[in-house]
């Protein structure tokens, strides 16, 4: 199997010791970004993967294409072009003080990057699944078309099509909303990852609070996406219970033509680095699904248990292996010393 991500690899800036902005001269810097954290994953749970973007061609470009290839994730298909590359700021929160992200990629190299920049025929040859995020058509007009190619392409290849909706309202700034782009995009997705409402509002539609407790009632409000999606078979969601920013409860759930898939609810506490669990979740379930096809408990177990345990992981990047994650979701979710 050999999944292609398509997306931005940033920059993220941050004060050390859960300081504000205004308090530090210092800011520490390291590299990621949602579609490649999700390649990163699957590189580390031995899945075949290629990242697709583009990079400046310039000493932060060098950075971060260092960062793709130390993870083993697939490299050949990466642009330098372009004006910069994409930053963003991050202030840690603690207890009761929530984190804060301060984004500073307009104009960055995938952004202005457009249709036929990339030969998607020849990054398709051998693959078996492309997955995408609602970041990329966030960014910009140019990424929402290069989004659309890539996606044509890869139904005429019969690829797996997989989304994670990732809405970012600080994102759509370029005089488009999702309802005007989404919808188009996504109606070929086989898999997405989303609530029920973020699904709706991005479709276009009114939101519903469901009760995800209430079978019944969850089962409606699924099926209203689905009704929406000709494709979709697979809706995958997290559960988040945030007791503080430093005490996250996480549970996880599969619905899958007309079944659902729960898994209990998990502590992470205390939380060492919330930004990129939910494209850990994504990656592990890619995972589940790919080597768990006929096990949809399995699959959603193993997304679960990667998200929490990226919750102990400083950085964008889940760096656990699969044998962490199983040997995590087999236990009682204590720790021990691995000896």
């Amino acid at each position: 199997m050999k999944v292609i991500t398509l997306g931005e690899i940033l920059g993220r800036l941050s004060p050390p010791d859960h300081l504000r902005l205004s308090q530090t001269a210092n800011l520490g810097i390291i590299y990621g970004g949602g579609e490649f954290n999700v390649s990163a994953s699957l590189s580390n749970y031995g899945i075949t993967n290629e990242f697709v973007t583009a990079l400046p061609d310039n000493a932060l470009g060098d950075c971060a294409l260092q960062t793709i290839r130390s993870f083993n994730v697939g490299n050949h298909n990466i642009l330098r072009q372009g004006d910069r590359l994409g930053l963003y700021f991050l202030e840690h929160g603690a207890s009761g003080r929530n984190s804060s992200v301060v984004y500073d990629r307009a104009h960055s190299s995938i952004s202005q990057a457009q249709p036929g920049d990339f030969d998607w025929d020849t990054i398709f040859d051998g693959a078996d699944w492309f997955h995408w995020s609602g970041i990329t058509p966030a960014l910009s007009q140019n990424a929402a078309e290069l989004c659309a190619e890539a996606i044509e392409i890869a139904v005429k290849k019969g690829l797996t099509i997989s989304t994670d909706l990732n809405y970012r309202s600080k994102l759509w700034n370029y005089g488009k909303k999702p309802k005007d782009v989404m919808p188009a995009l996504l109606k070929h997705s086989q898999i997405i990852l989303s609530d029920v409402d973020t699904a709706l509002f991005i479709l276009g539609e009114e939101k519903i609070n469901p009760n995800y407790s209430n079978d019944d009632e969850a089962k409606a409000a699924f099926e209203s996406v689905k009704d929406l999606l000709p494709n979709l078979k697979t809706h995958a969601m997290t559960f988040r219970n945030s007791v503080n920013a430093s005490f996250q409860k996480i549970g996880g759930l599969i619905y899958n033509e007309g079944d659902f898939y729960r898994t209990k609810i998990m502590d992470a506490d205390p939380v060492v680095d919330r930004v990129g669990t939910g494209d850990a979740f994504m990656g592990g379930l890619l995972y589940g699904l790919i080597e768990h096809a006929d096990d949809m408990q399995m699959a959603v177990n193993f997304a679960t248990g990667a998200c929490v345990l990226k919750h102990t992981i400083y950085g964008d990047v889940n760096r656990v292996t699969r044998d962490e994650v199983y040997n995590f979701i087999k236990s009682d979710g204590s720790a021990k010393v691995d000896r």
